[in-house]
This record gives C-alpha cells, structure tokens and sequence, in this order.
C-alpha cells in the first residue's frame, strides 16, 4: 500500500504559526486516513520551530529552489532568518518520505515549507506569488510528487497510477 506524506497541520494538529491547524475534512484525505495511508509530518516543527511562531516568508517571493541553493533566505515577520529551521524540516520530511517508501505528497498550500503552486511574496502583506515552498522543493528533486490539499482529486488520480 502506498503511503502518503500529508501536512500535519491538514489533520488538525496544531501546528501552524499561529498555533492553529487547517483541518480538511475532504473525503479524499478521509479515506486514505481510514486506510493508514498518511503520515503526517510538519516541516517547520520539526525544523525546531516553536508554536506559535511569527509567521515566515521567503525574502522576495524568490521560492523553495532558491532557498535550497542558497540564494535566497526565509525570513519571520520580525526579520530573523529562520533559513536553517526550514532547511532542517525540508530534510526531516524527505526522510520520513524515505524511511516510509513514500512516492507522493499532500501539502498545505501557500505555506513557506509546504506551498506547491503558491506562496506569499516576501513582503507580509498577504499577497501570494506562484512558487514553490521548501519541502515542496526538496520532495520534488528527489522523486516525490507533491500535491495541494487544493488538487486532491489529481492526487488520487496520481496515486491510481502507483499502485498499477
């Protein structure tokens, strides 16, 4: 049976910057929870992050792959650089991946770690730019498919398609 990594956060754990969670009560994740699929795991806990925590965002909207190269760092509201935080959590999620033979991945959109389409632009004013976050970035580069909790159907089509 295929596992797949999902944001803590989407399974109602409180682990959002604001100590908060974005349970989703989709049927898809439903199912596959029912099924021990998931393996739930946030980034920037595990990165050492407490909650809550000022929120994060990538310096100029530049996205996860250049924080990965080092060209860009991730910054709090505040202006300390919590780059090494996420570089930590990015790398602990695509060892649990691995640990689990996990092949695809259903993150929290928008968020700094787990954004796959969208992330905010750098600036805290709320606006969001096309991008990736950190983790969506390293799983990506390493073989594993990463879905938003957005495009859960194409998720379910992608796994279809590893279990034939």
């Amino acid at each position: 049976m295929e596992r797949i990594l999902v944001s803590a956060c989407l399974m109602g754990r409180k682990v959002r910057y604001d100590g908060g969670a974005k349970t989703s009560s989709d049927a898809w994740l439903a199912g596959w929870r029912e099924e021990g699929r998931l393996v739930p795991f946030c980034p920037e806990v595990e990165g050492g992050l407490p909650v809550p925590r000022l929120a994060a965002e990538i310096e100029e909207g530049a996205g996860g792959s250049a924080v990965l190269a080092g060209t860009a760092r991730v910054l709090a509201a505040d202006g300390a650089d919590v780059t090494a935080e996420f570089l930590a959590g990015a790398r602990g999620a695509l060892e649990v991946a691995r640990a689990h033979g996990i092949r695809m991945a259903v993150l929290k959109e928008g968020s700094p770690s787990c954004g796959a389409l969208a992330i905010y632009d750098g600036t805290f004013q709320g606006r969001k730019a096309p991008g990736q976050g950190v983790t969506t970035a390293l799983l990506e580069r390493n073989g594993i498919r990463v879905f938003s909790e957005e495009r859960l159907p194409e998720a379910a089509g992608y796994l279809r398609t590893l279990e034939t």
